[in-house]
């Protein structure tokens, strides 16, 4: 693609703006800022990965991977500003949603031990991660408010914080791991994922790309689980103090 092709893409952007415009959806700016940005962003990473891949570097790889882990972590936190020390919690789940990960990848010789494979998919697992962790926080901190009676019900009738707080938990791990289950469910049929997409496009095998699919589907059912299933058991003990009573946010 040719960035005079590249440049007639931006249609697609026109498109919404007319639509902001015409029905006063006062989207018209975030458009705008989203659309430069991921111009510029993209073009940045491009020429740095461009860079790493041909340096090889362990070093490089570890910076990039760790910019990534940087990046998620503070989008993620804001959802869970209530959450004594979530940052650090967000940081400690998605550090080691990683290293789990690439063990099993690499420790297995599933991929190699490269920039090639490692950046791409360290960027999946962790931006799929970040989401969950969203999506996990939007939830249990909803969850946790609008229970607050019934877990100073349980801990006032002798209950263990986690046995008072078990049923919000539980439904906030499930509901964050809903999405990437259902999307699973229809894939191939409702959607062709990206990386298969992409591939294609470039000329890969189906088949080749349906492997390569396949790989990340059950690498993010991993991450999906072992996100929501620790952050949750590393958040719900800070909403509680010494005296096992429910700290007021």
């Amino acid at each position: 693609m040719s960035y005079f092709t590249l440049s007639l893409t931006l249609i697609f952007v026109l498109i919404p703006l007319v639509l902001s415009k015409t029905f006063n959806l006062g989207l018209g700016k975030d458009t705008m800022i989203a659309t430069v940005r991921s111009i510029i962003q993209l073009l940045a990473v491009g020429y740095v990965l461009k860079f790493v891949f041909d340096s090889n570097s362990l070093i490089y790889i570890f910076l990039m991977v760790t910019l990534m882990i940087v990046a998620a972590t503070h989008n993620a936190q804001k959802k869970g500003a209530a959450i004594q020390g979530i940052t650090s919690k967000v940081a400690a789940t998605l550090v080691f949603v990683e290293v789990l990960t690439q063990s099993i990848l690499i420790g297995f010789d599933i991929t190699p031990a490269t920039a090639q494979y490692i950046i791409p998919i360290s960027g999946m697992v962790i931006g799929n991660s970040m989401v969950l962790s969203i999506l996990f926080l939007n939830r249990f901190t909803a969850e946790v408010e609008s229970h607050q009676d019934q877990t100073e019900l349980i801990l006032s009738l002798g209950g263990t914080p986690k046995q008072a707080i078990h049923r919000q938990l539980i439904q906030s791990i499930k509901a964050s791991m809903i999405p990437t289950i259902e999307s699973q469910k229809t894939v191939g049929l409702v959607q062709l994922p990206g990386m298969m997409s992409g591939q294609i496009i470039a000329g890969a095998d189906p088949i080749q790309a349906v492997q390569f699919q396949l790989l990340i589907m059950f690498l993010l059912l991993t991450t999906a689980a072992v996100t929501s299933i620790s952050l949750g058991f590393l958040s719900y003990p800070t909403l509680f103090n010494r005296r096992m009573q429910i700290v007021k946010s």
